[in-house]
This record gives C-alpha cells, structure tokens and sequence, in this order.
C-alpha cells in the first residue's frame, strides 16, 4: 500500500476482553465524524512513529498504557473532502481501566452487535474483520 502526504494518518487501535467485546468510544456530536462510534486512536504526529502516536492517544483519550500491541491492516479511505490511512492495531495488553478522559462515552460491545452504520465509513473493514459470519 503506497502511503501519499495527502492522507491524514491515524493510528487506531483495537482491544478485545474475554467476554468477546470491542472497546469503542463515542465522537462528540461537534467534531469531525461526530455523533458515531469510533475505535479508539488518533492522528500521527509529523515526527511521531505510529507506535508512540498510538500509545500517546491510548494514554490521552483513555487513562491507560499499551503493553502489548501489533499491526492488524492499513485502511485507506477517500471521504471526498478528506482522505484517511487507518493504521490499525491489535492491542492484547494493557495497563489501567479505560475512561473517556475527554469526556466522551466508552463501552465495550460485543462483535455480534456492532453496526457500519453506527461508525465512520472507514471502519467498516475493521468490522468485517472483527465481527463474527452469520
């Protein structure tokens, strides 16, 4: 996958607990993609490795430290006025109990229930990955 500086690259991350349950957190209704449920993360910094950007967004946005982590897929997505390179991880340990240290909603969800349409289009491939075949 060619990655292009016109993509905003977002490090996303995926935790899954032992009851078969996604954490996913809650985009406020005023920003970008507001009013859906998101898999949590954040854009990359310029000089930042994805690694430390998604450690950094965990730690920010959610009160806990990444432990163990790899690489699950590079999503790219045209939302026409933007374009998006999802980064995403697997995160199989971890340190704290997650809170939406920004004030956003977090659950945990099972794999079964998650909806495309309750996401941002470009995690639609996370889901299919994640969730169960019927």
């Amino acid at each position: 996958m060619r990655e292009t500086a016109n993509y905003i690259h977002v490090a996303v991350g995926v935790i899954i607990n032992a009851n078969d349950e996604v954490l996913i957190s809650f985009r406020h209704k005023n920003s970008d993609q507001g009013g859906l449920w998101e898999f949590p993360g954040g854009k990359k910094g310029n000089s930042e490795s994805i690694e430390s950007a998604l450690k950094r967004e965990f730690r920010e946005e959610l009160d806990i430290n990444l432990e163990a982590y790899f690489p699950l897929k590079k999503i790219q997505h045209n939302y026409g006025d933007k374009c998006v390179l999802l980064d995403v991880w697997m995160i199989t340990d971890f340190d704290g109990e997650p809170k939406g240290l920004e004030g956003q909603l977090v659950e945990w969800r099972s794999l079964a229930s998650l909806k495309y349409e309750d996401f941002p289009a470009a995690n639609a491939e996370i889901i299919k990955i994640l969730r169960p075949a019927k």
